[in-house]
């Protein structure tokens, strides 16, 4: 991939699930654990489990609250952090994002995270990855009342932040995201060709693909 034009980049927007940790932890948790302890805790088969969450999860995909865990656990009926945490050793950093997130900072960018993650989930993750230090704020799309996936959610960021989307760069895993951003005027926009380690590369659209975090200080 091309060199980033750093010198047109003062604000840094990352996302967390898939752009900075590795998207396994997610993956794993909402189609192979939480289908299992659904089963066991509300007596069913697994494929039958997998039957009644199907619809539920292609109804809330891309809205906020498929992004919360009141949302799951009163839906679900099902204690969903505590199910989160049975799975937590698997939460794991994506290669070399520490040492990219390092790297900007130093250089003295301005680094937010904006994540569609509940307030929970970010909480859970940021016990066993210390990114915190990195940012200058951590932005849960739940503070605002829309996804990133709204138009609305950057307008909030916008009144929030006031940065100069003409010179920003947003790394996400996600397209319908990453276009919001797009139609919303970010100049700089990186999607992740591998966001799950266990799954391959995936089709990043009209994307530019990062596929290695030490590729992007370059030039920095």
């Amino acid at each position: 991939m091309a060199l980033l034009p750093w010198h047109e980049i003062d604000t840094v927007l990352l996302d967390m699930d898939g752009t900075l940790l590795d998207l396994h932890y997610d993956n794993h948790f909402w189609l192979e654990h939480l289908p299992q302890r659904y089963a066991e805790l509300h007596g069913v088969s697994r494929a039958m489990a997998e039957m009644e969450l199907q619809p539920l999860f292609e109804r809330n995909a891309g809205q906020l609250q498929w992004y919360c865990l009141d949302f799951w656990s009163t839906e679900l009926k099902l204690p969903v952090r505590e199910l989160k945490l049975e799975t937590a050793h698997l939460i794991a950093l994506r290669p070399d994002a520490d040492t990219f997130l390092a790297a900007i900072k130093q250089a003295g960018k301005r680094v937010v995270m904006i994540t569609n993650a509940h307030r929970d989930s970010l909480s859970l993750k940021l016990e066993r990855i210390e990114l915190a230090p990195y940012f200058e704020r951590l932005i849960s799309s739940h503070d605002y009342g829309f996804p990133k996936e709204n138009p609305q959610f950057w307008d909030a960021l916008q009144a929030d932040l006031n940065f100069d989307p003409a010179r920003s760069l947003f790394i996400d895993d996600t397209l319908p995201v990453l276009r919001s951003a797009r139609d919303f005027g970010v100049a700089h926009l990186l999607a992740v060709s591998e966001p799950d380690s266990r799954k391959g590369p995936k089709d990043t659209g009209e994307f530019e693909a990062l596929g290695d975090y030490r590729v992007l200080i370059e030039g920095l």
